[in-house]
């Protein structure tokens, strides 16, 4: 089977440090991958580099069959690709909905934007009651529902979540989690998951690669992942 996304001997710099070391991951359709790894370890560089942000020194980034690096950021959304960078970056002063009709800027289907938007504030209840709000007044757990459904209102096949427990209160570190795992069930979003909260990324994914340096250090399934000694000592602090 076709990958959806390949990462194939990816390079990247930070002007001449490196952030990527030949990094190959692949990612199939339907599936939740999870990055784990420390500060610095290149989990959220290669994000940025399928989303545009940052040029690839060298190898290849495939999604769907077509060649993704050298592609604008603009033109990626437009391919099926959404992101949620880390820190939620709400747009303070707007309202919760004009933040959530951000998300759909590539879109001109009136009818299907209302439609996605219905869907994001049943997905998201609390969203619905703060619909009219600030952005700015919500909590830090609102804020990154309201930030995963902005990304949903581009109608993501592929959505890219850079730390999304990042801040969050433990009881809505659950919630965030659950959605996660409903949106890829329920719309067929393939998931790529990056997330310092090891234990968390393992639950809700098929499989997982570990970084270390802007290497891939291990990867496997992610149910094999989390009782491996390796990864415990590593990741999970012990025993769990």
């Amino acid at each position: 089977m076709t990958a959806m996304l390949s990462f194939e001997n990816v390079e990247l710099y930070y002007d001449h440090v490196y952030a990527l070391k030949g990094v190959s991951i692949t990612l199939s359709e339907g599936e939740t991958v999870a990055l784990i790894g420390a500060n610095g370890a290149g989990k959220s560089s290669i994000l940025r580099a399928i989303t545009g942000l940052n040029r690839i020194a060298s190898g290849a980034i495939h999604f769907m069959g077509e060649r993704l690096d050298g592609t604008s950021a603009a033109d990626i959304v437009r391919k099926g690709i959404a992101m949620v960078p880390e820190g939620r970056r709400v747009f303070p002063f707007m309202s919760v909905r004009d933040n959530l009709l951000m998300g759909a800027f590539t879109r001109s289907d009136k009818a299907g934007i209302a439609r996605s938007l219905d869907s994001v504030l049943e997905r998201f209840p609390r969203l619905r009651e703060r619909f009219g709000q600030q952005a700015g007044t919500l909590s830090g757990g609102e804020q990154q529902m309201m930030v995963i459904g902005r990304a949903l209102m581009a109608r993501p096949r592929l959505l890219l979540l850079d730390e999304p427990s990042l801040g969050i209160a433990p009881k809505l570190v659950q919630d965030i989690a659950r959605a996660i795992v409903a949106i890829s069930r329920d719309e067929g979003v393939s998931v790529l998951l990056v997330e310092q909260n090891s234990r968390m990324a393992l639950s809700i994914s098929n499989r997982a690669y570990a970084l270390s340096t802007g290497s891939v250090v291990l990867t496997g399934r992610s149910k094999d992942l989390i009782s491996d000694d390796r990864i415990k000592a590593a990741y999970l602090g012990g025993d769990i």
